[in-house]
């Protein structure tokens, strides 16, 4: 990985590259756990089904799981000529850290400074060619992967904010908004997921996180609910196996996805 020496000149590079990039969305949380990876992949799948180039940059660093959920474990970065290419999986160009580890179990032990390098070298060394979107899936937080998103990257069209309706859930991701405000990023909008879970038996839905937490945040801050999303075991398999339920899944799980997109491609290209 580059040094701290070097960085600046990565940086360049991989600011070059993304001249072919039209539009980066980063999704982001202030939360663990709230499925932004899930939210990230089906997002970047159903905008190629809308007939958009994608690419993914997966920069969670310590927990990697875009190469998995897009069913891209066993596909590799392979050079063609002078250019490293990046695997392609379901539509979708893609580079991971898992693509690095020789073990997947093995962790990640890095501070700053590596963070920011490996991050910016997986766009300053790798042909992305022409896209229309580049959907990054940042960690849970604050720190490091997304600074470094925030501050070097010059195409950002905006960020995705992915919460539960849990209050938990909300005090984090305040956090988040207020972070891309202080980077002087737009939030496009905010995605509850595990929004509620619709019985088999009853039909009904059942608010299992609480309710409308996401409207809440979306108030205060004066945002809109892109789109709420069910807890669904269906679409926790299809993430599992990696088939990305925008792809391979039942009509009610790629319709809240493709909505999404739309609305992202309404706000975008204005």
């Amino acid at each position: 990985m580059a040094g701290v020496n070097n960085i600046n000149l990565v940086i360049e590079k991989a600011n070059d590259r993304l001249k072919n990039v039209k539009k980066t969305i980063v999704v982001m949380s202030g939360k663990g756990g709230v499925g932004k990876s899930t939210v990230a992949v089906n997002l970047a799948v159903s905008l190629a089904l809308e007939g958009r180039k994608v690419g993914l940059l997966d920069v969670d660093l310590h927990g990697p799981d875009v190469a998995r959920m897009l069913g891209g474990r066993e596909e590799y970065p392979y050079q063609v000529g002078e250019e490293v290419m990046p695997p392609e999986v379901n539509g979708i160009k893609f580079i991971s850290m898992s693509h690095f580890l020789k073990d997947q179990s093995n962790p990640v032990v890095w501070r700053g400074p590596l963070k920011t390098g490996a991050i910016m070298q997986f766009v300053s060394d790798i042909s992305w060619g022409e896209l229309d979107y580049l959907v990054v899936d940042c960690p849970p937080g604050t720190g490091d992967e997304s600074l470094t998103i925030f501050q070097n990257f010059k195409n950002i069209q905006g960020a995705v904010i992915v919460t539960t309706p849990s209050d938990v859930s909300q005090d984090d991701v305040e956090k988040a908004i207020n972070f891309v405000k202080m980077m002087k990023h737009e939030t496009l909008g905010l995605v509850e997921n595990m929004s509620y879970f619709v019985c088999d038996e009853c039909k009904k839905k059942h608010y299992i996180f609480g309710k409308g937490g996401a409207k809440k945040l979306a108030e205060k801050y004066n945002l809109e609910v892109l789109q709420e999303i069910p807890l669904n075991a269906s679409l926790r398999e299809n993430m599992d196996n990696g088939k990305p339920a925008a792809y391979f899944g039942t009509p009610e799980m790629v319709a809240p996805f493709t909505q999404l997109a739309k609305k992202i491609i309404a706000k975008s290209e204005i």
